[in-house]
């Protein structure tokens, strides 16, 4: 650490993406749901995937050539699973890559999977150091490792720091493809790479497992700022096994219900799922195939029985077709709601191009073709959303606070 950097704290002025940021006591942690939502669902899946921290950047103007972060990661491990690799730090400089970082240090978690026990080895932040930034006024962002939880510890830069102004805030909530799933750096995720094409700011709340249409995310969305909305649904209600065709449409139907409360024009898209060769036909649970796992390969396959749809079983080819009802019910009275077509982002012909490497997840390649197929779909002039952009830089002229919720 360097004596003439100067420290800035970590607050939401420069933190971005983030709902909460808990003081831990070792540094400053970002959830992805705010502390009454996470109260609301004690889920252990949606513990992790919440407070991992995709989406979320260090971002400020300042002239710095120069500039430290001290971090905490908490890397996870999976007896019997193949090692994760390290979470990736990206640096961009007025929106383009330029550096990367891991931390090599922090605490070890390890989580048996067949008992959903974990212990945690405590263990000591590492200092990421980024040199010979231009010297002159510039956008800087750290994005954090999507796969990772972070605590952040300590900002320090060789010139003052500024907040950025406000701009267009694009909220958007998944599953575990939104969060990242097999990306391997946090702007490489298909939200991501969508964002910086359509020049907004990212709100990401894609949860690994957990878009569940759960009431207390939609209280989350109708509360939160948010200027642009999207919905990608269906995926997690099929390899969960959660619901049913008879509680599904009224449960689209409240969601929308409830973030309409707070954000009655704003262009909301409902994504519909991505092919998946696995869950077309056949309804969940998706289960780790053992046979590869004993071969040290993650595949997953499904549990499910075709014939099981006659009793209400959900596949993805069912929820494409509700969801298809359910927006064409409301269309006449919401002009600003939008339905999209998840094959048209990645469909079965392109599954043959690109399969999913573990039948359920989309590798970077993947991520890139569908963030940049939504770009083109959402941000064009006549699209949803570039039809109410302020301007193609996204900046926005209010005074308002800094912060990515209400």
């Amino acid at each position: 650490m360097r004596d003439d950097l100067t420290a800035t704290p970590l607050t939401a002025a420069v933190v971005r993406g983030a709902m909460d940021l808990e003081d831990t006591g070792r540094g400053v942690l970002p959830h992805r749901l705010p502390a009454w939502a996470r109260a609301q669902c004690p889920d252990p899946q949606l513990a992790v995937s919440e407070s991992q921290p995709s989406g979320v950047r260090v971002a400020f103007r300042s002239r710095a050539t120069v500039v430290e972060l001290d971090v905490l990661p908490t890397k996870a491990t999976y007896p019997g699973f193949p090692r994760r690799t390290d979470g990736v730090y990206d640096l961009l400089v007025d929106g383009a890559p330029t550096a990367q970082a891991v931390a090599t240090g922090g605490d070890v978690q390890t989580i048996d999977l067949a008992t959903g026990t974990s212990t945690t080895r405590p263990g000591e932040a590492t200092t990421l150091r980024f040199t010979d930034l231009p010297e002159r006024e510039k956008d800087i962002e750290i994005w954090l490792p999507h796969n990772e939880r972070t605590q952040l510890v300590a900002l320090r830069t060789d010139a003052p720091v500024e907040p950025w102004r406000e701009r267009t805030v694009w909220l958007h909530h998944g599953s575990s493809i939104s969060q990242g799933s097999n990306a391997v750096r946090p702007t490489g995720i298909w939200p991501a790479i969508g964002a910086s094409a359509g020049g907004v700011d990212l709100v990401n709340l894609g949860f690994g497992g957990s878009m569940l249409l759960d009431p207390f995310a939609a209280r989350v969305i109708r509360d939160a700022r948010a200027d642009l909305i999207s919905l990608k649904i269906g995926i997690n209600l099929v390899n969960t096994d959660l619901m049913r065709l008879r509680a599904f449409r009224p449960a689209v139907h409240g969601f929308l219900d409830t973030i309409r409360d707070g954000h009655p024009e704003t262009p909301l898209v409902v994504i519909s799922p991505l092919y998946c060769g696995i869950h077309e036909t056949s309804p969940g649970p998706s289960i780790f195939d053992l046979d590869a796992l004993r071969d040290g390969v993650i595949r997953y396959r499904s549990a499910g029985d075709p014939a099981e749809r006659a009793a209400g079983k959900l596949t993805l080819e069912v929820i494409r077709a509700e969801l298809a009802a359910v927006i064409a019910q409301r269309a006449g009275d919401d002009p600003h709601l939008h339905l999209l077509d998840g094959r048209d982002l990645y469909g079965e012909s392109d599954s043959a191009l690109l399969p999913l490497p573990d039948l359920l997840h989309p590798d970077e390649a993947t991520h890139r073709l569908v963030g940049e197929r939504f770009a083109q779909y959402a941000f064009g002039p006549e699209g949803p959303f570039g039809r109410r952009m302020p301007g193609r830089g996204g900046e926005r002229t209010s005074d308002t606070p800094m912060s990515s919720a209400r």
